[in-house]
């Protein structure tokens, strides 16, 4: 029969993701005729605790290229923006957030530009990304162990006398 030992150790004790499709709209001098492109650069995200829900607070910033007066010139216009989402996630095994828990995010899809649209002296575009989130924390885990140990070897380092004689002997003779 085994005996059992209890380990507390950290370990992910929660973890979900989630995908977010928002709207936005900037508004410019010209009136656009064509968008020429739309990228989405500096990603910067940090998670915390918020009650029993896991908060996510970052930031992007979105440049799109377009042209106007019949497209004989260009322009870019950026917009930085900033997001603030909550995630509910399913702890496991009776789990809290509690204070000494780590959140950790990590982004699953890039905020990436899905949809542009012209309306009037407005931009109307759309932000696609997918985030996951984990939670590590404290958790408790048993292990068997066995009743009965290996006995010890005995390490004899112990050196004869005659063994000293034979060394002495062989090294005397190497110096003559």
């Amino acid at each position: 029969m085994a005996a059992y030992k209890e380990i507390v150790t950290k370990a992910i004790i929660g973890k979900g993701k989630k995908s977010f499709k928002n709207n936005y709209d900037i508004e410019v001098e010209e009136t656009p005729s064509t968008v020429l492109g739309c990228w989405v650069i500096n990603h910067q995200f940090k998670g915390y605790k918020t009650g029993e829900k896991v908060g996510v607070s970052g930031s992007y910033d979105v440049n799109i290229w377009y042209s106007y007066d019949n497209d004989s010139k260009t322009m870019v216009v950026n917009k930085k923006v900033e997001y603030n989402d909550t995630f509910n996630v399913r702890l496991r095994n009776q789990a809290d957030l509690a204070e000494e828990t780590d959140i950790i995010v990590r982004t699953l899809y890039q905020p990436n530009c899905s949809d542009v649209k012209i309306d009037g002296n407005k931009i109307r575009f759309t932000i696609e990304k997918e985030l996951g989130v984990e939670i590590v924390g404290e958790t408790k885990m048993k292990i068997a162990i066995e009743e009965d140990e290996d006995p010890w070897d005995i390490i004899d380092d112990d050196v004869k006398e005659e063994d000293l004689e034979q060394i002495d002997q062989e090294v005397h003779e190497d110096y003559l």
